[in-house]
């Protein structure tokens, strides 16, 4: 009996020996959490479209959907930075020890207006050059001109004469061909096809009756 238990002891001593590393190893190992949240504007639940939530030691990393939702696979102890055009970064950090399955945030990011310079561009290589340049540009006459031209009292005439002179008649004008548009898009107005009696199939019954009757034949006594 003092053998048999003297040999269990021992064998309890040994598997505890071996399974000691093995679970220190586990407490060292980082495990995997689904990390989600949603990052909107300021204070506001507004979403931030296409915002990069990312991880740099990883290399890897998704972005936010229409509605600045995202979900994305890390491991415990790693640093997120989440970063949009227009507002500050924000950092996430995944706790070492975190034991949950899943974690979630809500992030509202700052916005983060930058002030640029102003920038003058000129076609020439200073601005004297550029002054010296335009003071001694050199206006086209009014004679020959496309104004001049379009100001020609025969164009004028033309066009007073030719055109609805009161708004009424403009507006009953394109009252008018709307109606004739919509009556030629339902076969129903005239047209190059219903205007052609070669396409008209009751003008071709016609011309058959009247093939039928004679009323093609030369008479005597008639010159054609």
């Amino acid at each position: 009996m003092i053998v048999r238990s003297c040999f269990s002891l021992a064998l309890c001593v040994l598997l505890l020996i071996g399974l000691a590393p093995t679970a220190a190893r586990a407490q060292g190992q980082a495990r995997v959490v689904q990390f989600t949240g949603i990052v909107a504007t300021g204070d506001s639940l507004i979403g931030v479209p296409g915002a990069t939530v990312f991880i740099p030691q990883a290399g890897r990393g998704t972005a936010t959907n229409a509605y600045g939702y995202f979900s994305l696979p890390v491991l415990t102890g790693d640093s997120i930075v989440i970063r949009s055009l227009g507002y500050r970064n924000q950092y996430v950090v995944i706790p070492p020890d975190y034991q949950r399955q899943s974690y979630s945030v809500l992030l509202n990011l700052r916005e983060d207006a930058t002030v640029l310079p102003e920038v003058r561009v000129f076609p020439y290589a200073t601005e004297k050059a550029f002054k010296e340049a335009f003071l001694a540009l050199r206006l086209p006459k009014e004679r020959g001109s496309s104004a001049a031209e379009n100001l020609n009292q025969d164009i004028l005439r033309r066009i007073f004469n030719n055109a609805p002179v009161t708004s009424m008649g403009n507006y009953r004008q394109t009252m008018q061909m709307q109606q004739l548009d919509q009556q030629r898009r339902m076969g129903m107005g005239p047209s190059l096809q219903s205007n052609n009696p070669l396409l008209n199939p009751f003008s071709w019954l016609q011309l058959i009756k009247q093939v039928k009757d004679g009323e093609f034949k030369k008479k005597e006594g008639e010159d054609y």
